[in-house]
C-alpha cells in the first residue's frame, strides 16, 4: 500500500525546533507517513503568501494527501481550527483565510475541528502547529474519518485574493500575491484572462514604475530591465532579467498593481 502523504507549509523557518517538533508528533502517531515540505519560508504572518503556495502545490499531490498549513497569527485566540475536504485531499489549517484560493478553485466541505481527543494533551496557547494541527493531520493520514473531527460549517473566513477588480472598460486593479526567491513579483492577474497582452499595447503600473513589455522568457530582456511574463503559476509576473524586480521597485506581497490594455 502507498504510504500516506502529509505536507507541511508554515512561516516557522528552519532555524528553530518548530518544524522538527511537528514532524516528531506526526511520526509518533502515523509512523509510516511520508512528510513533504512545501515551504517553511513563508514571511511571518504571511497568510496570503502561504495560501498562494498551497494553492500552487496541492494539485500535484495524490488523492488522500493531508496538507497541514500553519500560518497562524491568531494562535491562542478564538479563531477555529478547520478541516477542509477538497479535490480528494484534506487540508488542516487555522480559519483565517489561508485556504481561500482552495475555496475559489474547488468544491469544498469545511469542518470545525472540535474533537479534542485528536489533539495533544495540554494544548499550549502559542504552538497549535504542534498540539492541534500536526496530530489532527497525522490521525487523518492514519485513517481517521474527517467526519470524526467535527461538524461542517459555512461561516469560514475567505480572503478575496483570487480575482482582480475591474475598474474600467480595459482596466483592472490587482495585487502581488508572492515575491519568489528571485525577486519576481507574482500578481493575482490570471494570464488566461488577458490574452490581448500578446497583441495589444498595455501598461502595468506597480510602485512608481509602469511596465510595457511582455517577455516569453527571463533571458529575452537585458539585465535589470523590467518586464511582464506569464509564470508557471499561470499568473502575470513582474520580473527583471538577472535582477530582483522586487528590489528595483521596492514592492512586496500585497502591493497594488494596475493593468490597462490600450
Amino acid at each position: 500500500m502507498r504510504r500516506p502523504v502529509i505536507t507541511l507549509t508554515t512561516d516557522f523557518g528552519l532555524s528553530d525546533q518548530y518544524v522538527g517538533t511537528m514532524k516528531g508528533v506526526i511520526v509518533g502517531i502515523c509512523p509510516h507517513a511520508q512528510i513533504v515540505d512545501i515551504s517553511h519560508e513563508v514571511g511571518p504572518y504571511g497568510i496570503a503568501e502561504g495560501g498562494y503556495l498551497v494553492a500552487q502545490a496541492y494539485r500535484f499531490f495524490p488523492r488522500g494527501t493531508v496538507h497541514v498549513v500553519v500560518i497562524d497569527p491568531g494562535v491562542g485566540t478564538s479563531r477555529r481550527p478547520i478541516l477542509v475536504e477538497a479535490a480528494g485531499q484534506l487540508f488542516v489549517a487555522p480559519d483565517n483565510g489561508v485556504l481561500s484560493l482552495v475555496y475559489a478553485n474547488e468544491k469544498t466541505k469545511v469542518r470545525w475541528i472540535t474533537s479534542e481527543k485528536y489533539f495533544l494533551k495540554n494544548v499550549s496557547r502559542t504552538f497549535h502547529g504542534r498540539d492541534i494541527f500536526s496530530p489532527v493531520g497525522a490521525h487523518l493520514a492514519a485513517g481517521i474519518s474527517p467526519a470524526k473531527m467535527g461538524k461542517p460549517v459555512a461561516d469560514y473566513m475567505r480572503l478575496h485574493l483570487e480575482k482582480p477588480v475591474r475598474t474600467a472598460r480595459r482596466g483592472w486593479t490587482g495585487a502581488v500575491l508572492k515575491v519568489d526567491r528571485f525577486g519576481n513579483l507574482i500578481t493575482n492577474l490570471p494570464a488566461q484572462d488577458f490574452p490581448d497582452l500578446e497583441k495589444r499595447p498595455f501598461e502595468l503600473s506597480i510602485g512608481l514604475e509602469t511596465v510595457h513589455r511582455l517577455a516569453n522568457s527571463y533571458a529575452e530582456c537585458g539585465p535589470g530591465e523590467l518586464f511582464v511574463i506569464v509564470g508557471s503559476s499561470g499568473y502575470l509576473e513582474v520580473s527583471s532579467s538577472q535582477a530582483s524586480a522586487a528590489k528595483i521597485l521596492g514592492c512586496g506581497a500585497g502591493a497594488p498593481v494596475e493593468l490597462r490594455i490600450l
